[in-house]
């Protein structure tokens, strides 16, 4: 009986001793900064599939643990308020947001999430209106007809188009027969394309991609109307990550050259020219934009 109870304290004792020295050794694979975690956790807006936003994320984070020297792990989310969440709560140090989806991370942030680089492409970017009826040839046209979004937080597939409507006095809401959200870009194109929608708007990067890869027959969808330019897309980092770790972030981007063959299918899956540093001040035109849509207090 002794020699029972003997043995198992010292069984309680190595399973004691093995669970310190795993604890040890887990602390030990975080860098002695708190803010700077070993693991660097990303995602991004689900503006398209999450299998597409996974494969131009693959090089790009690849190419990011070499510049860190940090393993990179990619999740997707189920929605754009997902990505905002995480970034707040500190689940996330880094993600790819559109410009009101940014600006919602900063009021929920309190000013704290920074962006740091955005494609030059997203400093003009724009938005196509599309249609596969022959009788819609301008926005006038829309009044009466069914529409779709894309994601209702989206900034290019919903908020702009909607604030440049407005501008030109058509109200979805009233003008509209319905008012659709397809919840991505690409689903856009399918329900115009599938005629559950007489019309759309999804973002011009999205849409060339598309019609580059023939997934789109132009010959019965086509593009009648585009946006004025606006601040979209942009990489944000949280607020508290060490300060080290966002310059080495924002220098790897600002590295990137597609003349380089080592980056060039990174450059090509991004659909950037080059990345250039962005600051929120670019981004208050779309909160202006948001508070007159509604959409923001």
């Amino acid at each position: 009986m002794q020699q029972s109870l003997a043995r198992r304290q010292a069984l309680r004792g190595l399973a004691f001793a093995a669970l310190a020295a795993s604890s040890v050794s887990s602390i030990g694979t975080f860098s002695a900064h708190a803010d700077t975690p070993a693991v660097l956790r990303v995602s991004a807006i689900p503006d398209e599939a999450p299998t597409e936003l996974q494969r131009k994320f693959k090089p790009l984070g690849d190419y990011l643990s070499q510049a860190t020297g940090m393993k990179v792990v990619f999740t997707p989310v189920s929605d754009y308020a997902a990505v905002v969440e995480s970034l707040a709560t500190k689940k996330l140090d880094l993600a790819w947001l559109g410009g009101f989806t940014y600006v919602q991370a900063k009021i929920r942030t309190h000013g704290t999430a920074i962006p740091i680089v955005q494609r030059a492409e997203d400093a003009v970017f724009t938005s196509k209106f599309i249609t596969a009826d022959p009788a819609i040839k301008s926005l006038a046209d829309l009044k009466g007809k069914t529409f779709a979004f894309g994601a209702p937080s989206s900034t290019s597939g919903s908020l702009m188009p909607r604030y440049f409507l407005l501008q030109d006095g058509i109200n979805p809401e009233k003008d509209f027969k319905t008012v659709a959200y397809s919840g991505a870009h690409d689903a856009t194109v399918a329900f115009v394309a599938a005629g559950k929608a007489e019309a759309g708007v999804l973002n011009t990067s999205v849409w060339d991609k598309l019609v580059e890869s023939k997934k789109v027959d132009t010959s019965k969808v086509r593009v009648f109307a585009t946006t004025p330019t606006y601040f979209d897309y942009n990489w944000t980092v949280r607020g508290d990550l060490d300060a080290a770790l966002v310059k080495k972030l924002t220098d790897a981007f600002l590295a990137l050259d597609p003349n380089k063959p080592e980056h060039k299918a990174i450059m090509e899956l991004q659909r950037a020219s080059k990345f250039i540093p962005t600051k929120p001040e670019n981004y208050a035109g779309t909160e202006t934009a948001a508070k007159s849509a509604g959409l923001l207090k």
